[in-house]
């Protein structure tokens, strides 16, 4: 596991910045809480940060032995016109470079002594992934890691698997981002007493909100041009459904989601006024639910999508390209309900970095 450097200040981009050891080999079992962890994920939409310690609860599993102590989000579109020109733009550098000022600023002040830093899919299929990386640690001394999908994976699944049913044979875990979705198919441990999961198969589409959203257009959105939309994802998801389709799937079986398209469908589903993820996270909604929610959500107009306190102006144009994709998904992988996580990524990296520091005891 690759960790990053973090100068003493936010201004000190030109000095290098010193390398933080691991050390792996720390006892199972053995706690060490005098760290402070974060973990930031810049995706092609948005930039998040997370800040915790560990906090070790024995009844508890997973994301409940994590204590946030800062946090931050903010849509920087890294991945703004990307799919065209084949390259970052200027204009998203900046903004993006910006947030990370801010990011750089929060782990300063909170002491941040680990952390991982790490860049998705607009980083991975820019040609100038790696030049945009260098400028970041030149104006910020945060060094990003560009990951595989495969990783992003995996820690969207060790970030949210908590939240599966624990009686449930297998689970479709998906993740829908902004310049790729990645779906990972979970199943029971045998002989495991706490209802831990194992990554079973995953597959990763260069289809996101964003992309879709610029090659369908997401302000005004017809029937046909939703429709076209989920097509296009039924139609790159075929080969995984197929692959997948021998596995067994119980009466427990369900859908677990990550991402804003879902908290975003859970929060018009409820009704609010203003999203709060206290109660999103771990919502569980029917199948009848989501079809209700999303076509809600198709019902409005560019303006009420805009106007509601669960979208807003920076989500307005990519929310129905994100209902297609879970659309496709549900078509696909069929289930009765879906659960709804405001976690992933983020927390996927900060439980790894603890538990190789030995801060966590791990689980059987």
């Amino acid at each position: 596991m690759r960790e990053t450097g973090l100068p003493s200040t936010a201004s000190a981009s030109a000095q290098a910045a010193p390398e933080l050891q691991m050390n792996p080999g720390v006892a199972s079992g053995a706690l060490d809480s005098r760290h402070i962890y974060a973990a930031l994920d810049l995706g092609t939409n948005n930039c998040r940060l997370l800040i915790a310690r560990p906090e070790h609860r024995p009844r508890r599993r997973s994301n409940d032995s994590l204590r946030i102590i800062d946090a931050f989000s903010r849509i920087v579109r890294l991945g703004e016109g990307l799919g065209k020109a084949g390259r970052i733009s200027e204009e998203a550098i900046e903004r993006t470079i910006a947030a990370l000022e801010i990011c750089r600023e929060k782990m300063d002040a909170r002491g941040v002594t680990r952390a991982r830093l790490v860049a998705t899919q607009a980083c991975r299929s820019a040609a100038n992934g790696d030049e945009f990386v260098e400028r970041v640690r030149e104006r910020t001394g945060l060094q990003l890691e560009i990951i595989d999908r495969e990783t992003e994976a995996r820690f969207a699944a060790r970030g949210c698997g908590s939240l599966a049913d624990p009686a449930a044979e297998s689970v479709l875990l998906f993740d829908i981002g902004g310049g790729s979705t990645e779906l990972v198919w979970l199943t029971r441990e045998r002989r495991s007493e706490n209802g831990a999961y194992a990554f079973r198969a995953w597959t990763s589409l260069e289809l996101g909100v964003v992309t879709l959203a610029e090659h369908f257009g997401g302000r005004c959105v017809s029937a046909e041009t939703f429709a076209a939309m989920a097509q296009q994802v039924r139609e790159t998801l075929a080969p995984f459904a197929r692959r997948m389709a021998s596995e067994r799937r119980c009466p427990r079986f369900h859908l677990l989601g990550t991402s804003g398209t879902v908290t975003t469908l859970a929060g018009v589903h409820l009704g609010l006024e203003r999203y709060d993820r206290w109660r999103v996270d771990g919502l569980w909604m029917s199948d009848d639910d989501a079809t209700r929610a999303i076509l809600r959500l198709r019902d409005m107009d560019f303006d009420e999508r805009v106007a509601n306190g669960c979208i807003g102006p920076q989500r307005a144009d990519l929310v129905l390209a994100g209902c297609a994709i879970f659309e496709a998904i549900r078509a696909l992988f069929p289930a009765q309900r879906t659960r709804i996580a405001d976690r992933g990524l983020r927390e996927g990296m900060l439980l790894e970095l603890m538990e190789a520091d030995g801060a966590l005891t791990r689980r059987v």
